[in-house]
């Protein structure tokens, strides 16, 4: 049985580590449904993949919006049977700031909402609709791939909202597979350290010379395309469950 022969949800699939992953899911047949705010590069993308590639826009923290989505995917004519989570925001903010101010609350909820709740909203209602699918081998229904960061596990200087909650994605990793082992659903996070996506883009040359020296070995940055690698090899290996993997270089952060 191909394993890609199903739909897929991928969140913040219009762009960086999710645009990579939805063009990886596409390329090997899986019916791919973007969730994305960017109406403009989600309809883009869409239309170049083509096929059974569609475009939702979504807010992630938003129930409605989530539940929409989903119900899109379960739409098509095959199985949903593959969620991959690739929505985030940062913020750089100190606990208490150089002037004495404390770290401002709705910057740091807002961090929490889309990178944490939003993770876990997807993660809801794609493993409900998954159990209501037949199981295929071994009794599985599907699998969900979430995205966390080494700043989870070291986060830096200023990256107190950030680390939080991304530390909450890998701590629901595995209560979320034994509560879907029921059901049959896999649940797996990755971990990336420095990856290439848009946001690091914006950085000038020699810092990102700077940030690639750092990492061990292989001496570069990561690129959206390891990501996109390593969430498709988690899809064809049945095995991979409640695991949080780091895909980093063997990085470890110092405190700035």
């Amino acid at each position: 049985m191909n394993s890609f022969d199903v739909a897929a949800v991928v969140s913040g699939g219009a762009s960086g580590l999710g645009e990579a992953t939805a063009r990886a899911l596409a390329a090997r047949g899986a019916a791919v449904t973007v969730l994305d705010l960017n109406e403009e590069r989600g309809r883009a993308l869409a239309a170049e993949l083509g096929g059974h590639t569609t475009f939702v826009r979504t807010d992630v923290t938003d129930e409605a919006s989530v539940q929409a989505a989903v119900a899109e995917a379960t739409g098509k004519d095959r199985p949903l049977r593959i969620a991959i989570s690739c929505a985030g925001i940062g913020v750089a903010q100190r606990t208490v700031g150089r002037n004495g101010e404390p770290h401002d609350l709705g910057a740091f909820s807002k961090v929490l909402a889309v990178n944490l709740v939003g993770t876990f909203n997807v993660l809801r209602f794609a493993s409900a609709a998954m159990a209501q699918t037949e199981p295929g081998e071994d009794g599985e229904r599907g699998v969900v791939v979430n995205t966390a960061s080494i700043a989870a596990y070291d986060g830096q200087i200023g990256q107190l909202a950030y680390s939080a909650s991304k530390g909450g994605v890998v701590g629901m990793t595995l209560p979320a597979a034994r509560d879907l082992s029921s059901v049959g659903v896999r649940v797996c996070t990755i971990a990336p350290g420095l990856v290439d996506t848009p946001l690091l883009g914006s950085l000038p040359e020699e810092a990102r010379a700077a940030l690639s020296a750092g990492i061990p070995f292989p001496k570069r940055l990561g690129r959206p395309s390891d990501f996109a690698q390593l969430a498709v090899a988690i899809v064809e290996n049945g095995y991979l469950n409640g695991e949080v993997i780091r895909m980093d270089g063997a990085l470890r952060m110092a405190p700035r």
